[in-house]
């Protein structure tokens, strides 16, 4: 992972759970210097009301957009066109787009090809045309180390079923700890992450020794970027915190045998490169 110096960070309010700021700050700060920090929406609008409070704590600008038009989304406009403009002051060397709308797509694949690093976070559905147009794509849910509803949404199911049976009179409401306690059992367990499949280092090695071959340059060395996009393109699962590392950079350096590191200065960033070492 890079240390950025100036990041631009573009929070899309609408799609976006203010609980989960917290997760998101602590998680960009950790690549670099927030530089610009901006988040989008109609901040009249009942459902955003939770955000004041949180856009205090981090000192995060609201930009106010009116619905100008039914079917037309003013915050993405204004978002977009935002983003755009900061590019061109070529001021900032990684921008961060917080958001599960798939809207937002053209808009990095813009940043990429003009050389930025585009960090996408969103939730776990967020459509994969948006995950894969990302250098990065965060999960809220991963960083937040919380699993995305389905518990919750059970116990908002199951209190309706409840209230509209106590509704149709009192001898139905022995029903209420049958219906509450099928919708308890059908939540998943809480250790339905785990029973994921176990990650597997050795293939992870497999994959960097691939890209190490694909991407090394003259000097010997590939970026350990492009390694990461590439097996994210692999498999789209790959997380450095799986195996116990906050990067990619991190679990390369756990192996000194198997890898060499080295670190440039391009622009404002730092870019991190390396090179598989040969077998004793």
């Amino acid at each position: 992972m890079e240390n950025f110096k100036r990041i631009a960070l573009f929070i899309d309010a609408d799609n976006t759970q203010s609980s989960k700021l917290e997760c998101v700050m602590r998680e960009v700060s950790a690549r670099g210097h927030i530089a610009v920090k901006r988040a989008y929406g109609n901040w009249r609008k009942d459902y955003l009301k939770n955000w004041v409070a949180e856009l205090k704590r981090f000192a995060i600008k609201a930009e106010q957009q009116f619905d100008c038009a039914s079917g037309k989304n003013a915050t993405d406009i204004a978002l977009t066109v935002d983003a755009m403009n900061l590019l061109h002051r070529n001021l900032y060397d990684a921008f961060v787009i917080v958001s599960s709308d798939s809207d937002f797509t053209p808009l990095v694949i813009n940043l990429h090809e003009a050389g930025a690093y585009v960090i996408g976070i969103g939730k776990s559905d967020t459509p994969e045309s948006f995950q894969k147009s990302c250098d990065e794509f965060l999960f809220l849910e991963k960083i937040s180390g919380v699993e995305e509803p389905s518990a919750e949404t059970a116990d908002a199911q199951g209190d309706f079923m409840v209230k509209e049976i106590l509704q149709k009179g009192k001898e139905l409401a022995a029903i209420e700890n049958t219906i509450r306690s099928m919708t308890l059992d059908s939540r998943p367990p809480e250790t339905a992450r785990e029973a994921r499949k176990t990650p597997d280092i050795d293939n992870i090695h497999s994959l960097l020794e691939d890209a190490f071959e694909k991407y090394r340059g003259r000097d010997g060395y590939a970026g350990v970027s492009l390694a990461g996009q590439m097996i994210k393109t692999i498999d789209p699962d790959f997380d450095p915190k799986d195996f116990g590392y906050p990067t990619l950079s991190k679990l390369l350096k756990a192996f000194p045998k198997r890898y060499e590191l080295k670190w440039r200065h391009r622009g404002r960033s730092i870019i991190v490169f390396y090179r598989c070492r040969e077998e004793e």
